[in-house]
């Protein structure tokens, strides 16, 4: 390894490689990286030359990261197809359009300025899980790179073969006026155009591509982000606001009155609308979501099953893929709908497109629609501070503590523990359908705490405070990045 050869290695994470650019990954490490993914993917195809689609996104650095990523990839043999400019479900939905073997998307999607990854994956529709990362990164720090003659070519204007993709299948009747926020990211010069082409009156905020986010992070659980997006639906009295994240992967959706409604409840309204010609579909839902989806009255009278799977989006696309369910929601506002509905993949703007398909189907408010479901009291996704190489341990430790209160009837706020979940991190769960998560977070030095009570306010933070008792005497918990 050259002596300006760096990478960090707790920068290959669960299912995505990020890292802060130059401090914890050099330009030289990138190409390593390339040459790490390169062989990879010739393993796994079992191809000389496997295509790869490969795009970046608008950060200031982005490119010149890709043009390092490309070296490596072409140094092993692939042959590299760089579509530019895009967006993450861009480039997933390349890889079906023109039928390559792999994709590297050069993104750190919402993570604040200075950070930069890599999203990539070999089976369509599909990204990276731990046990590809976990390969990946024995390869490229023990450089057992193949060596071969690969090449490149640019693909001229595949933004406009995806944009007409989502359009055409998607127009509506209805003329829904949509605010369309994109926080200076990427999406910006994607979705306005695409959801004008279905129909709707666009509202643009902050759809300039400005790399240095200048207002906010693109960021859809951000409450700053929202709440831009809530002012700007009040004062132009539209329909429905959407947030789109910095790679246009992610959404979040502000009623007409300017409020938010969370991802999960999102999910669960278009789960409902899809039940109704989709029937005995199974959906695929994250541990962070919102416990209604189990006990939704339209859902089990339509025949169709929800099960709660690991947080992340390579997880939530592989479970889709394997149980062949209709789609998948995480809390996060990660979206994945499978045929024929889309590709499996997450793609902000088709699940802004669902939403719209909601309105155009019922005669009805956002805000009328949403106050169908039942009530429940969530808190939003919280993310203490906890180093990496600590996290993993401490949610193992805090699952066995958890475990034990079960089983010794310790009660919280007046009730037993009755379900506790342990796919990742430990959801447990009470009698009265409220219940905590602890995980520890896929991409940051973080824990991930949600909870949630269809009884009461004062009950959701009633679990909170209980888990941040505990989070609190294990001493090696920091700053929370919000909190209730």
């Amino acid at each position: 390894m050259k002596n300006s050869t760096k990478i960090d290695p707790y920068g290959f994470r669960e299912y995505d490689a990020r890292w802060i650019y130059e401090k914890d990954i050099s330009i030289e490490g990138i190409e390593e990286l390339g040459k790490g993914l390169g062989t990879q993917i010739k393993i796994h195809t079992k191809k000389e030359n496997p295509r790869v689609v490969v795009g970046h996104d608008y950060r200031s650095y982005s490119e010149e990261i890709k043009s390092s990523l490309k070296k490596g990839l072409i140094f092993t043999g692939c042959y590299v197809e760089d579509i530019g400019l895009s967006l993450s479900p861009m480039v997933y939905f390349a890889q079906f359009n023109l039928n390559t073997d792999a994709v590297a998307m050069v993104t750190a999607s919402h993570n604040e300025n200075g950070w930069t990854g890599v999203k990539m994956g070999i089976k369509k529709g599909l990204t990276h899980a731990p046990e590809e990362m976990k390969e990946l990164k024995e390869i490229t720090l023990n450089q057992k790179f193949t060596k071969g003659n690969g090449n490149e070519k640019q693909i001229d204007d595949f933004q406009q073969i995806y944009k007409n993709d989502l359009i055409n299948k998607n127009k509506i009747t209805k003329k829904i006026k949509a605010v369309v926020a994109c926080g200076n990211g990427t999406a910006g010069i994607f979705a306005p155009d695409i959801l004008r082409g279905i129909g709707c009156e666009v509202i643009e905020l902050d759809c300039n591509l400005d790399w240095t986010f200048p207002k906010y992070n693109p960021n859809p659980e951000d409450l700053e982000m929202l709440h831009e997006i809530s002012k700007a639906v009040k004062e132009n009295q539209a329909d429905i606001g959407f947030g789109f994240d910095g790679d246009g992967d992610r959404v979040g959706v502000i009623d007409n009155n300017g409020n938010e409604i969370f991802s999960d409840k999102i999910g669960l309204l278009i789960a409902r609308n899809l039940s109704e010609n989709h029937n005995g579909s199974k959906f695929i839902v994250d541990v962070k979501s919102t416990g209604l989806y189990s006990t939704d009255k339209i859902l089990a009278k339509n025949n169709c099953n929800t099960l709660y799977w690991k947080t992340g989006h390579s997880h939530i696309k592989r479970k889709v893929n394997i149980e062949n369910a209709l789609a998948g929601f995480e809390k996060s506002g990660h979206f994945f709908f499978n045929e024929p509905l889309g590709y499996g993949y997450d793609d902000g703007i088709n699940s802004a497109i669902q939403v719209c398909h909601l309105l155009d189907n019922q005669n009805k408010k956002m805000s009328e629609i949403t106050n169908e479901l039942p009530n429940t009291f969530q808190t939003p996704t919280m993310a203490p501070f906890c180093k990496d190489e600590e996290k993993y341990n401490i949610v193992d430790d805090l699952v066995k503590e958890i475990k034990q209160i079960k089983n010794n009837k310790i009660m919280i706020d007046g009730q037993e523990i009755k379900d506790i979940l342990t796919v990742n991190g430990v959801r447990f769960s009470f009698d009265d359908g409220s219940w905590g998560l602890i995980r520890a977070s896929s991409n940051k030095p973080s824990l991930v705490i949600v909870t949630e009570s269809p009884t009461s306010d004062e009950r959701k933070k009633r679990i909170f405070d209980f888990i941040d008792n505990l989070l609190q005497k294990t001493g090696k918990i920091g700053e929370y990045d919000q909190k209730i």
